[in-house]
């Protein structure tokens, strides 16, 4: 079965970086509501009449819900890694004002973000963006992201320094299509390196307005989903490294490891024949990694390649981002 609804998705974030080590370098030349919409993953039929097919048990349909749940945490961390990039994940910490235009594929998306210094310390960065993706059984068909942040940079301490993130990122109106499926007998650019370590501190939630399965002879598990709220914890240990190759090519990786803690599924089901079913999420860990190569075209203005995506187990899973920008210093 496919579901089409339209959600609410927030998060917000507190990151604290450890360290922002900057080297100088000699150049060598610089709320849902929902419609259902049949799409049942069923064999042939068969060739003689038969009697309706008997409930196969809890266990299948507990395991069709801890699908549903499994996709909806899935859709909460890729929209969080979609957002970073416009808080400037793939870029310097520490660089001039500047705007950006972007492109992704892997998961289609494009949108604008930049920065702007409003002290020597403190910097506003945001960014809005269109995309759509599907993973793991279920899809975004439409999805407007929005970020913003305040970065405070302790440029008074010298080029080894701390600097805290505080900002969210809200994805409002999202469509998304969930399947759910069960078993029946049926069958910027300067010369200098840049290093930053970093640990994020995330609280992710996303609120899905309740459905109901279409009624149909050959769904023997049509369920109610109540109304209810994801939400879960996360923690990040990571850095990055921009690095200057040429006069007029920069390069940046960027990685780290991710523990979500006290993670909620906020589905009730209520499934024909076996009452009702409430998934359970546990603790995941996975690796999130970027990349980014800016070539310098003219004065002022960096086109840019850039790459993110997770590495990890279900339900989060092994994903890729990639896309390419057009970055304006000012």
């Amino acid at each position: 079965m496919v579901r089409l609804a339209r959600g609410l998705i927030a998060s917000a974030v507190l990151a604290a970086a450890a360290w922002l080590v900057l080297m100088q370098l000699q150049p060598s030349t610089a709320l849902a509501q929902a419609e259902c919409i049949d799409d049942c993953n069923t064999p042939p039929p068969l060739q003689r009449a038969v009697g309706p097919p008997p409930v196969t048990g809890a266990d299948n349909s507990g395991g069709s819900i801890g699908g549903l749940a499994n996709q909806r945490f899935n859709q909460m961390i890729t929209n969080r890694v979609l957002g970073t990039v416009l808080l400037g994940v793939n870029e310097q910490v520490n660089c001039s004002d500047c705007i950006s235009a972007f492109g992704s594929a892997g998961s289609f998306s494009a949108g604008i973000h930049g920065r702007k210094e409003i002290t020597s310390n403190l910097s506003l960065l945001a960014g809005i963006a269109y995309t759509q993706f599907s993973e793991g059984g279920y899809s975004v068909t439409s999805a407007p992201i929005g970020a913003f942040a305040v970065r405070y940079d302790f440029v008074d301490w010298g080029s080894s320094r701390p600097f805290f993130d505080v900002g969210a990122i809200l994805t409002p109106f999202e469509k998304v299509r969930y399947s759910r499926s069960y078993t029946t007998s049926l069958g910027p650019l300067s010369p200098r390196d840049e290093v930053a370590a970093s640990i994020e501190v995330w609280q992710l939630w996303q609120r899905v307005a309740g459905y109901t399965d279409p009624m149909v002879a050959f769904n023997p598990f049509d369920a109610t989903i109540a109304t209810g709220a994801d939400r879960t914890n996360l923690v990040k240990v990571g850095g990055q490294w921009t690095h200057l190759l040429t006069s007029s090519i920069e390069g940046n990786i960027n990685g780290g490891y991710v523990q979500s803690f006290a993670a909620h599924s906020g589905i009730v089901a209520t499934v024909t024949g076996d009452g009702t079913v409430v998934p359970t999420i546990g603790n995941q860990g996975w690796l999130e990694y970027g990349g980014r190569l800016g070539f310098r075209i003219a004065q002022g203005w960096v086109a840019d390649l850039f790459v993110n995506g997770t590495l990890g187990p279900q339900p989060v899973g092994n994903t890729i981002h990639g896309g390419v920008g057009l970055r304006s210093n000012y």
